[in-house]
């Protein structure tokens, strides 16, 4: 059995009560911003004691591969619905919002951040909203939150934790956005190469833009639908500083998964394209490979005929014999060939 951490120690022990502040450092922590009334984030040093209860808007941000995370959120450090941390600690990779008294919680789905940029990979990212904190977490690191991380840095300001979160799913948007953009440019050169007879080692790169469309759509219409659901439940009850604008949200998500899904049949067609082209070819060669046999199939007869160990041959006391056979060859071979064009076969040398 694992030992407690000093802070799990101290809330529960129950004659110690909730202490004004931390006595260590939280475990499994990548970053902290504390908002205050004004709207102005501040960073906190994340291997620093911070202080509980707070002024304002806490946000707290885990790596949930962390073990000690997962152990410090399962206790009763911060205050939340038993279904929020349940799920907050859980390892669901489908997308879901809830609203439950005075708290919004989910799952929602980001791309993964590689070293500067976005990757083609889903990750997920949980998340616990109440009216002073937001507590999220995830398994890998991804673009949204921490391109929300550096907005912040960069002095933005910010409401309530309704419009915290709305700026993380607005930077999901954007994320998507350009990798869609991506797409497109991919899509423009593909598409000039097919046109101008290039078609190669494209069926590879149509396949990849293809499935990273599917991926986007698949992630932008579940986090639409979530967020409609959301917009039809009872967000009038909750307070004001978690009234999700889910709406426009979704509204966002939807054009933008029109243009995915556009790319998506676009890739498609060049695909079928890219399949028609490439068989053409193919029936090219085996035409070609066809008349090069039917061509090589008369002087194949003569060959043999000559070649019988029989007795009676022509040419065989002809000193020139062999200079005969070598023009019966060639003239068996353009006969072949003037009977094929003439019947068709042959339309281009």
């Amino acid at each position: 059995m694992q030992a407690e951490t000093p802070v799990a120690r101290v809330l529960l022990d129950p004659e110690a009560g909730r202490p004004a502040n931390l006595q260590t450092s939280i475990p499994g922590l990548v970053w902290a911003f504390r908002i205050p009334s004004d709207g102005s984030p501040e960073p906190l040093a994340i291997d620093q004691p911070i202080e509980l209860p707070h002024n304002g808007l806490l946000w707290l941000h885990f790596n949930l591969a962390d073990a000690r995370a997962l152990q410090w959120l399962e206790s009763p450090v911060l205050e939340m619905p038993n279904a929020a941390r349940t799920l907050l600690v859980s390892s669901d990779n489908y997308q879901q919002l809830h609203a439950h008294d005075d708290a919004v919680y989910g799952v929602i789905s980001d791309l993964k951040r590689d070293i500067g940029e976005a990757t083609e990979e889903t990750g997920y990212l949980h998340f616990v909203m109440t009216e002073g904190l937001l507590v999220s977490g995830r398994h890998h690191a991804l673009c949204a939150v921490d391109a929300t991380r550096r907005a912040l840095e960069a002095g933005r300001r910010i409401g309530n934790a309704a419009g915290l979160f709305e700026t993380i799913i607005e930077n999901v948007a954007d994320t998507m956005d350009r990798v869609a953009e991506r797409i497109a440019q991919s899509l423009d050169e593909i598409e000039e190469q097919v046109l101008s007879d290039d078609a190669s080692d494209l069926r590879q790169r149509l396949g990849r833009l293809r499935r990273t469309c599917v991926r986007l759509h698949r992630q932008l219409s579940g986090l639409r639908i979530v967020f409609l659901r959301l917009e039809q439940s009872n967000l009038k009850e909750l307070k004001p500083a978690l009234q999700l604008r889910a709406g426009k949200l979704a509204q966002r998500l939807d054009g933008l998964d029109h243009t995915v899904v556009e790319m998506r049949e676009r890739s498609r067609l060049l695909q079928e394209e890219l399949h028609l082209k490439i068989e053409e070819q193919g029936n090219n060669s085996l035409r070609v490979l066809s008349v090069l046999t039917a061509m090589l199939l008369p002087p194949t007869l003569v060959t043999g005929i000559f070649g019988m160990n029989t007795k009676g041959l022509p040419l065989t006391d002809n000193e020139t014999g062999f200079l005969w056979a070598m023009l019966l060859l060639i003239l068996s071979s353009a006969a072949a060939f003037l009977i094929m064009k003439r019947i068709g076969l042959i339309r281009k040398f």
